[in-house]
């Protein structure tokens, strides 16, 4: 089975994620994420990741998730913050940063909003590279979570990191909003996984616990994406039904 990152924010909303640190790998778990990074707290991150022998997975390489990367007038400020969180992941030896494309600029066509996000990504796309760090373009979907998000669909991402065509531009897929979206999970995963640099996982509908109330085969797509040789993380950005670390341990015990 893949690693498994527990994304703080979205477990612990109400902890200090320094507080976090033991009770995730109390439980087993060796990575973990957050949405935002504190530059100046890189340092202690980086200190407390070793104390407790765990991996950072991911965080939000710019600001904000509506308004990204398709807003040309972005740019600049959006190379600027990749700058300084491409240098931190690279620091913590953590593997990718999250990308937002942006919500929908009606006055645009999608062809030109998808210009302007290959062209930030190409600018951006070197300094990804010398770092050995992964800029991952978050999949969202509109249908409930995100209304007027540009990247909702499989296919729109494809085209724009293919576009870029540097290894380190890659997809965040995220199993959760692409059920909601378009299913066919397995098949899309299997056939796209070159491309695909991070996931993050939900039960579905109502984003809680991945068990057997929810309808995604999550046993079936764990072990699909194992067989496809991927070596990254998958984070659990989820809010749990009940007792968080209950719900923690419980998903370890079922999928670990």
């Amino acid at each position: 089975m893949p690693w498994f990152s527990v994304c703080i924010p979205a477990l612990y909303p109400r902890i200090p994620w320094q507080n976090c640190l033991p009770r995730i790998t109390g439980l087993g778990y060796q990575a973990w994420e957050i949405w935002a990074l504190d530059l100046g707290e890189v340092e202690c991150l980086r200190r407390l990741n070793e104390e407790w022998r765990l991996s950072l997975a991911t965080f939000s390489g710019h600001t904000s998730l509506p308004d990204g990367l398709n807003r040309v007038e972005n740019h600049v400020r959006i190379m600027e913050e990749l700058r300084h969180t491409i240098e931190a992941a690279r620091t913590l030896g953590c593997p990718g940063v999250i990308c937002f494309s942006g919500n929908r600029i009606e006055a645009m066509r999608k062809e030109e909003q998808i210009q302007a996000i290959v062209a930030g990504l190409c600018a951006a796309a070197p300094m990804a590279e010398q770092a050995g760090v992964n800029l991952n373009l978050e999949l969202l979907n509109t249908k409930v979570d995100h209304p007027g998000y540009f990247n909702d669909s499989t296919a729109i991402g494809l085209e724009i990191v293919q576009r870029v065509g540097s290894p380190r531009v890659k997809l965040l897929y995220d199993i959760y909003h692409m059920q909601i979206m378009e299913g066919n999970l397995i098949a899309t995963i299997s056939e796209h996984i070159e491309h695909i640099g991070h996931f993050h996982a939900a039960g579905v509908p109502g984003r809680h616990d991945m068990d057997e109330s929810q309808e995604i085969n999550y046993r079936a797509v764990f072990q699909a994406i194992d067989q496809t040789g991927y070596q990254g993380f998958v984070g659990l950005e989820y809010w749990p039904k009940g007792d968080v670390s209950e719900s923690l341990r419980r998903f370890l015990e079922t999928y670990g």
